[in-house]
């Protein structure tokens, strides 16, 4: 038989039973759907803004806000405007967010690991702390924190004076330096001792893999970023001096205010994570084999040792997806800081939303900013975790 002929008899394959096509059929399809449905959306929003009377556009953006904010990471008065406004919500939400993931990390890896302890009251401790935490709203955390912790609190008179740092219901207000000429010095030290306490980490990995022999590259690392900012800072004469809060006729002046509404939404944010975070570690240091624990303690480890240099590390690879998880979530809820007027990018967006009637635009920042940071969020955990995996081979 031919090779023409053989050609001629091989069954034919219709259309949807090829995968090949079938699959780039019903992604055109979808797609098609999409734009159909993103184009209906347009035009009934079109539609119903004519109605009203009302345009699209960010034409707002530049005009005067009006309204003064509580906490403000850059320059803004009552006649900046309202991008600017949004601006300071969005970095006040990058503060809350960063701080909350330091210390929820932080808590949580501690919860975690005494709830392992063989101390019977250490780990008890844990336990409550846990499922007490985690199964009361986050909501009303925030609200206890704010309403029934610092609310409560003396006023500024009376104000809890603990080395130059004052706590009352305003808040905290202690001291802030002022930097002067030369202080770039100190600047310059600064990121010249994160640079060596990163060389000098890898030297003593590869140190370590040649000799066997270990170095203490923390307090090395750490002794770098804390003296070679003193250094550049004494080169320069010392340009730094301290502004000091004194007590007015009916508030603090000078110094550096920590918001109570920051407070609380931190302190809820970062507790009520840590509870989770507790839970995922524990799960992740008991996934790790028995063998291994058993085989440091043959070595003659000590169970300090053992957790943080054989088991902890090998559960990393466990702890860090649902981790991931864990920091998205913790930057979507605060958005709960509008319960407190705390000014977040939610509450900033809402009270522009209020004065302009711009509810589609506004409503279009919030989920461009917060769908950036989970996608951004992700993006830096997924790349941590090959790191991990890499570092493991």
């Amino acid at each position: 038989m031919s090779a023409a002929e053989g050609s001629s008899l091989e069954p034919r394959v219709s259309f949807w039973n090829d995968p090949n096509t079938r699959s780039y059929a019903v992604q055109a399809i979808m797609v098609l759907a999409l734009v159909a449905l993103g184009y209906e959306l347009y035009a009934n929003a079109s539609v119903n803004l004519a109605r009203l009377g009302k345009t699209f556009g960010y034409d707002f953006w530049y005009k005067s806000a009006g309204f003064d904010i509580l906490q403000s990471l850059i320059p803004y008065t009552s006649s900046s405007s309202y991008g600017t406004a949004i601006i300071v919500g969005f970095l006040n939400t990058i503060l809350v967010a960063v701080l909350g993931i330091f210390l929820a990390t932080v808590i949580g890896f501690l919860v975690g690991i005494m709830r392992l302890s063989k101390n019977w009251l250490i780990a008890k401790i844990a336990t409550v702390y846990v499922e007490l935490i985690r199964n009361i709203p986050l909501f009303l955390q925030i609200l206890i924190w704010y309403g029934a912790v610092l609310k409560p609190l003396p006023g500024p008179k009376q104000a809890l004076n603990v080395g130059g740092f004052y706590l009352s219901n305003r808040g905290l207000n202690m001291p802030s330096p002022v930097f002067d000429s030369g202080a770039w010095l100190g600047l310059v030290g600064l990121i010249a001792g994160i640079v060596g306490a990163i060389i000098l980490r890898r030297w003593a990995r590869a140190r370590q893999m040649a000799t066997g022999q270990p170095f203490p590259y923390i307090w090395g690392g750490f002794g770098l970023v804390i003296f070679l900012p003193i250094i550049g800072l004494l080169v320069a004469g010392w340009p730094v001096s301290w502004d000091t809060p004194k007590l007015g006729a009916f508030n603090f002046s000078g110094g550096a205010t920590i918001i109570p509404e920051f407070i609380a939404l931190l302190f809820a944010l970062s507790v009520y994570t840590a509870s989770f975070i507790a839970e995922i570690v524990r799960a992740g240091i008991q996934a790790v084999s028995h063998g291994q624990t058993e085989a440091a303690s043959a070595l003659g480890l000590r169970a300090g040792l053992t957790t943080r240099l054989v088991t902890v590390p090998q559960a990393m690879r466990i702890i860090i997806p649902p981790l991931a998880n864990q920091y998205l979530n913790l930057t979507k809820n605060s958005s709960l800081a509008v319960a407190i007027a705390y000014p977040d990018l939610v509450a900033m967006g809402g009270t522009v939303l209020n004065q302009t009637g711009k509810a589609i635009e506004v409503v279009l920042i919030w989920m461009v900013v917060y769908l950036s940071l989970s996608l951004l969020t992700s993006s830096f955990m997924n790349w941590f975790n090959s790191r991990m995996k890499l570092v493991e081979r």
